[in-house]
């Protein structure tokens, strides 16, 4: 049978079905007794130059364990076939049709956990004909949400469960709203706006790659923007523990000077004129700064808010995992959660 209007809209994002541009970390959630699901989509995801498309993996969760995935066969593709020029080619591909079988007996809380890697459109969802459903109880859980970059939205994770902010949150058992915005994290209002509106008992953000990837402000503007950002999100969070990271490692970055350049063997950065290199921004410089504005701010009397240094999630001794010099994979992404789990849930700000 096919699900009620009720049960499509049990999602972190709007009611389905929705053409969800690359969500990080968007389930729908019910309760049913339910032995088989079965789900036709539209998907569209992303490929870079010759290199493989990441697997676009479904999973589905029940009482809090993984117990079943379905790896796509078919999406549109949005190819960018030279990874040095701008220029992209979108690949048609068939409907794809997810099936889950085998399921646990009985009645069950289900989490499905969508790709991370690739917008969808979900035409519809069907259960078994004698199995029943219902809304999934209230989650009493501590919500906590994230703003970043493609580091924080992490399509090369392969797996929903393998974005870095998704596995810290399941090894705290806290209740998450991933904000990664791949290559989009430029301290915009709206997004502070958000988070400011949200029902977040916790904070974090981690800034800096992508003003440096597109050489988006100077150093004049940069703080301001940074202090800015965390003044609206203070007008609706004043007191709720906010931990503001700097970049992660980036080889290119650490002294260049953006906008990020794309060649044959990964993310560089060209030299400029010594001129044209007045106030620009590099993540040593990002990091600088970011870690200013924390103190400032604890200065100020706001106790709650935490700087946490990006390299301490992913640094130089990481490279070996980050691929394209920029992205990490499934296996820097793993790191990544773990340590923000010590380093956050466990010793840091948001440990209970």
């Amino acid at each position: 049978m096919r699900l009620p209007a009720w049960a499509l809209a049990q999602t972190d994002a709007v009611p389905l079905p929705v053409v969800a541009g690359m969500p990080s970390g968007v389930r729908m959630e019910f309760v049913t007794d339910a032995d088989r699901i079965e789900m036709d989509c539209q998907l569209i995801t992303t490929k870079m130059g010759d290199q493989p498309v990441v697997p676009v993996v479904f999973e589905i969760v029940a009482d809090g364990k993984v117990v079943a995935s379905h790896t796509a066969a078919n999406f549109h593709i949005i190819h960018t076939p030279d990874p040095t020029r701008p220029d992209v080619t979108i690949i048609p591909g068939a409907a794809e049709h997810v099936v889950f079988g085998g399921l646990p007996g009985g009645s069950k809380h289900l989490e499905i956990w969508l790709p991370a890697n690739a917008g969808i459109d979900i035409h519809s969802f069907m259960i078994n004909d004698d199995a029943a459903v219902s809304a999934a109880p209230p989650d009493e859980r501590r919500k906590w949400i994230h703003y970043g970059s493609s580091i924080s939205h992490c399509m090369e994770a392969e797996h929903p469960m393998g974005v870095w902010p998704v596995i810290a949150a399941q090894r705290a058992d806290v209740n998450l709203t991933n904000l990664g915005l791949g290559g989009q994290c430029h301290l915009d209002q709206f997004a502070a706006r958000v988070i400011r509106d949200s029902d977040a008992d916790i904070v974090s953000m981690k800034i800096g790659i992508n003003v440096v990837n597109m050489d988006s402000m100077r150093d004049r503007a940069f703080l301001p923007a940074l202090h800015g950002f965390i003044d609206t999100v203070r007008e609706g969070k004043p007191d709720a523990p906010f931990i503001v990271m700097s970049p992660v490692f980036c080889p290119a970055h650490e002294d260049g000077y953006g906008p990020s350049l794309r060649g044959a063997d990964g993310v560089y950065s060209r030299e400029r004129p010594a001129f044209l290199g007045t106030g620009a921004l590099n993540l040593t410089r990002i990091r600088g700064y970011v870690e200013k504005a924390v103190e400032q701010r604890r200065g100020s009397g706001d106790a709650n808010i935490h700087y946490v240094n990006g390299l301490d999630l992913f640094g130089e001794d990481d490279r070996h995992d980050m691929p394209d010099l920029l992205h990490p994979n499934r296996a820097g992404y793993a790191r990544m959660g773990s340590r923000f789990h010590e380093i956050a849930f466990t010793n840091g700000a948001f440990a209970v």
